[in-house]
């Protein structure tokens, strides 16, 4: 059974970066008003009320089923990838530093694989673009397409302490930007607050 979320992002039309996705409009969803972007950061839309999604399991490199639940008390960034998907690629290295620029009890980045080989196709890639030490997740049955809509790829989605969505982009990111470190401070500090 396809989650409220999955079901709400699959039929309106949203333009981002040129390319046009089909998704369903939900509250948040709207093409932002304004200008000119003037950073990929600028793509990521802050919904206006967080929005509970359902725990879809995924696996760990061990093969472990895993969900969101067990991230709960921390900001997630859930960003979905694929081998064959160029500006994923291009992705990868800036959200491995990424990472690196927050505390872990705070903030975890999750790199979930769409690829149906999963583990088998993903790690020699990964090694071949010497970054065999990523920490990456798989979903090569795209089993979270019941809480995110995976038409476009990349897709990275933030979740709040609680596991609800509160921001999502569609499209290629640069995450070595310093206003997306400020957007998740910002995350990170809002949820403090309400502790």
């Amino acid at each position: 059974m396809k989650s409220k979320l999955a079901t709400a992002l699959l039929s309106t039309t949203l333009a981002l970066g040129g390319y046009a996705a089909s998704v369903q409009a939900y509250p948040g969803m709207q093409k932002k008003q304004g200008g000119e972007v003037q950073s990929s950061v600028d793509l990521i839309n802050v919904l206006p009320k967080a929005y509970p999604i359902d725990p879809v399991p995924f696996k760990d490199a061990q093969g472990k089923a895993i969900d969101f639940s067990q991230y709960r008390g921390q900001v997630v960034m859930v960003n979905m990838w694929a081998t064959w998907c160029p500006p994923c690629v291009r992705e990868l290295p800036a959200i491995d530093r990424f990472k690196g620029k927050f505390d872990p009890k705070q903030f975890r980045v999750l790199p979930i694989s769409i690829d149906m080989n999963g583990k088998e196709k993903v790690e020699p890639f990964l090694a071949s673009l010497g970054m065999d030490k990523f920490e990456t997740y798989y979903d090569p049955k795209q089993q979270l397409g019941q809480v995110f809509p995976l038409d476009t790829i990349p897709a990275t989605f933030i979740l709040n302490q609680q596991g609800e969505l509160i921001a999502f982009v569609r499209t290629f990111v640069d995450w070595d930007d310093e206003k997306a470190v400020k957007l998740i401070e910002s995350f990170i500090a809002s949820e403090t607050q309400k502790q």
